[in-house]
């Protein structure tokens, strides 16, 4: 029988400990880590090799959509299963785009959960019904999609900014004085709250708002070197 190696990313101890007991009760798999945060989820993934991460959404330092995109973007045989209580657009939509290759809510039966894990390891889709009609209705209905409404920081403002401006992750690090993966947290999360799949989205979505780069909330510092 195939063993598959299963990583537990959820930054509740309880969620991952019941996890992990269901699992060693199934057939066929193998616990090889459980973490509290997606930075130390992108650590982890890189030194125990998962074949499956289950990926809570809601995690300090980093949250699960960036820790999905930097793990897929790194080892693309790894298979993200999302498991989180959300089911908002803007958390759906910048998941699966981020890499995962399934989706699934914390109030499924333990049954779907291992269910869901043997689909994504064939490399097939796993989507919690819910999820399933909402993919299904943005692809009859793209255009109706609307920027989800929760408000951008001053700081995420003056990254959309610069975005708009055509800067890499490392210049608008340069710009304001941080780190750059730092600012991949920023774009991430911009991204999730205005319902955007892209950079090329991102900087549109600033030109059509009219947020030009001298309005930044950090002063000349965006602007500079024009």
């Amino acid at each position: 029988m195939t063993i598959i190696r299963v990583m537990i990313a959820d930054d509740h101890a309880i969620v991952r400990k019941g996890i992990h007991a269901l699992l060693s009760e199934a057939d066929g798999f193998e616990v090889v880590a459980e973490v509290g945060d997606g930075q130390e989820a992108v650590r982890r993934a890189e030194e125990t090799h998962p074949d499956v991460i289950l990926m809570d959404l809601l995690m300090p330092v980093m949250d699960g959509i960036e820790a999905t995109r930097q793990i897929t973007g790194r080892r693309p045989e790894t298979r993200v299963l999302v498991l989180t209580s959300f089911a908002a657009d803007n958390k759906v939509f910048p998941a699966i785009k981020a890499g995962a290759a399934g989706y699934l809510l914390k109030d499924s039966s333990p049954d779907e959960l291992v269910r869901a894990i043997r689909q994504v390891h064939r490399g097939e889709p796993s989507l919690h019904p819910a999820i399933a009609r909402k993919l299904l209705q943005e692809v009859a209905h793209p255009a109706e999609l609307e920027p989800a409404p929760e408000a951008l920081t001053a700081r995420e403002m003056a990254v959309l900014r610069l975005i708009s401006q055509g800067l890499s992750n490392q210049e608008i690090a340069d710009r304001i004085a941080v780190s750059e993966p730092t600012v991949r947290a920023h774009v991430s999360r911009i991204l999730g709250k205005l319902h955007l799949a892209s950079r090329t989205q991102a900087a549109l979505y600033a030109v059509r708002e009219g947020l030009t780069p001298d309005e930044s909330p950090f002063g000349q510092a965006s602007t500079e070197g024009e």
